[in-house]
This record gives C-alpha cells, structure tokens and sequence, in this order.
C-alpha cells in the first residue's frame, strides 16, 4: 500500500497555474545591463587537485543560514540523471545554489550502466548528460558517475554538508525512500519541483507525434535505418508527405482566392459608390440642360425670339419723311394703255400711273370726282 502511494505521488503531475504566474511575475522589472555569465563550464570533480588534509567538519543549518566566510562556503549537493537537460532540471539547481549566502554547489550525475539498471532507457548517453550539467550557470562542480545511494564515505570525500533535492520520496534500489538516511541525518535541503514539464512529458511528447517526427527527419536526410524505420513505413510516410503537400498547396490556393474575392468585393463596393456618385452628377447636368427651366428651354426661347424678330418688317422710324420730301418715284406705262384708248373702268385714271397716283388714290376719292365733273 505504502510502495503504490508512492508511485503515484511520483507520477507526472499536472501544472500549476497560478504557480507559474507567481514565478513570472518575480521576473518582471527592468535588469540591470550587466555581465553575470561564466566563460567557462563547471569542473569536474576528479579534475580537481585534492582537497587539503583538514578533517571534514559539516557546517550546521544556524551556521549555513547566518552565511560562511568566503574560504569555506556551504556545500550542497544535488544529483539526479538530468536526461534531455531542461528548464525543470535549471530551476531545481537554481534553487540548490540560492538555499544559503554562500553555497558551492556539486553535481552528481549517475552513469549509463546505474540508470539503466534502476531507472531505465535514456535518450542521451552518460557523456553528453556530464556535459550539459557542467554547462549550468549555478553548477561549481560536477561528479562524474554518481552513487545512486549516497554513503556516509561519499559525503566525506566530497565534503557535502547538505543534499538537496524535491521532498517527494524517491522510491528506487528497494527502498521506500533513498534520501531517507540523509533526512534522519539533518542533511536534507528541499526544493521546489517545475511542474509541467520534466523528462518523461518530453518523451510522452514524442512518442504522441512520433509520425511527424520520423517525417521531419527523412525530409532531412535521415535514412529509414537511422530511424529505424522498416521500408514500407518509409514510403508511407514520403506518401503521406506529398499528400500533406498537396494539402498545403490546395490551402494556400483557398486562401488566395479568399483574398482575392475580398479584393473584387471591395473593388466592386468602390465601383458601386463611384458609379453612384457618377450617376448623380450626370443626372443633374440632364436637368440642368433638359430639365423645365433648363439651358435647352433658354436656348429654344432666345432661338425663338430671334426667328420672329428676323421674319416680321422692321416699324418705320418715327421721323420719316413727309410727301413733298420725297423723291419723285419713276413713272412707267401699262403695255395694254395709251394716250387716245380711253379707260375701261370707271375706276382708270388714265394711261400714266405712277406712285405720288396711288398716293393720291389712297388719300380718298373726293378730287377724282372733281376731275370726273370738270371732263364731262
């Protein structure tokens, strides 16, 4: 019963929201502009020159809290397997060197053969998994093939005053809890676990996408034997390629057409409410030149005026000459009269006409009577 609440206390746990909020907002606020990097990786443990013959003497929790003179800082430490090396593995490290003022802090990293032993498969191999821990920015040092139980001769060679590590107890090697004996001891410094993201989400993660994966990297030029890949999933897969380009393409080209569709209609609401506007104006000028007092209408009345004045006689001006002013007017002769053949009418005046007669015909009658009486 013990063993299973364990197991399930060390299974992948769901991420903490507000946690994580609460983290990024200690990161907000301007950093001042400084270099705080290391230009070199951390040492390893059996490269370094021995320590001096001084005899081991652990520094107490008051002490290590209450600060250490420079020459002799606290020493923590913290192993693990640290496979696929991320930002969980970062943070607890981050924590391990941050539990006192001055910390040094050791590594230990176990080799191939232990945790494939007790752990299982690893992704990286025991060289490059040495190598990433000692390029951690809080990491002093780094042990090379780690106990997976650490022994009080452990503690004493490398001199640890404090192992830290997440309060969760790690059942592993037949024992409920390997940090057991260093908890009894007063060793133990707990830190905090990231939760959301640790080795085995990353492997969970691949294994879900392992098609995409494999696809990727035969694009890539992996070989279907680097991949372990057998030869009629290679050609599923370049299969599955071209469709998925084909795919892309079918899309890109609805995309485009969707834009271009948008494109026309916009252009065709542009044209709408130019014609519109265009339609208006074109309206207006037709009543203003066709319209029922428009310039046509003042054309046809000015026209008008213009024909009657041409076609009706100009009035005789006011100060016209009287009949003795005028000239004497040409007199001409009937053909079918002459002197002896007298008149036919009563009405004839003779042969000779001419216009001052005709005046005198229109003046009245009364002197043609006088001349008629005196004849005969």
């Amino acid at each position: 019963m013990q063993s299973t609440s364990v197991t399930l206390q060390s299974r992948k746990r769901k991420r903490d929201v507000s946690n994580v909020d609460g983290e990024m907002g200690e990161r907000i606020g301007k950093i001042p502009r400084c270099t705080v990097g290391l230009k070199h990786p951390a040492p390893f443990a059996d490269e370094l020159v021995p320590a001096n013959a001084r005899p081991y003497v652990r520094v107490c929790m008051e002490e290590a809290k209450r600060g250490t003179p420079p020459e002799r800082p606290v020493r923590v430490y913290a192993d693990g397997i640290f496979d696929v090396f991320h930002s969980g593995h970062a943070r607890a490290l981050m924590q391990a060197k941050c539990l006192f003022p001055n910390t040094h802090l050791i590594v230990g990293v176990c080799s191939d053969d232990l945790t494939h032993k007790f752990k299982g498969f690893t992704v990286m191999n025991d060289v490059e998994r040495y190598d990433a821990i000692s390029h951690c920015r809080y990491v002093d040092e780094v042990v090379r093939n780690a106990p997976w139980t650490l022994t009080p001769e452990f503690l004493a060679k490398h001199r640890i005053d404090f192992v830290a590590h997440d309060d969760i107890p790690y059942s592993s090697a037949g024992s409920d809890d390997v940090y057991k004996h260093i908890k009894e001891a007063g060793m133990f410094a707990p830190t905090q676990r990231t939760e959301g993201i640790s080795t085995s989400d990353i492997i969970t993660r691949i294994v879900r996408d392992y098609d995409v994966y494999v696809r990727r990297n035969l694009q890539r030029g992996y070989t279907a034997k680097e991949l372990n890949v057998s030869f009629i999933n290679e050609k599923k897969y370049h299969l599955q390629e071209r469709v998925d380009k084909v795919k892309r393409k079918v899309r890109d080209v609805e995309e485009k057409s969707k834009e271009f569709v948008l494109k026309v209609e916009e252009k065709s609401i542009d044209l709408i409410q130019k014609w519109e506007e265009k339609s208006r104006e074109f309206i207006g000028n037709f009543l203003q030149m066709f319209g029922p007092e428009g310039a046509l209408k003042h054309m046809l009345k000015e026209g008008k005026g213009r024909m009657l004045q041409a076609i009706s006689p100009r009035q005789s001006p006011s100060s016209s000459p009287t009949r003795e002013e005028r000239s004497p007017s040409p007199s001409f002769r009937l053909p079918f009269f002459n002197k002896s053949s007298p008149p036919h009418h009563s009405g004839a005046r003779g042969y000779l006409l001419s216009s001052d007669e005709d005046d005198d015909d229109e003046d009245g009658g009364g002197d043609d009577d006088g001349e008629r009486d005196e004849r005969n």
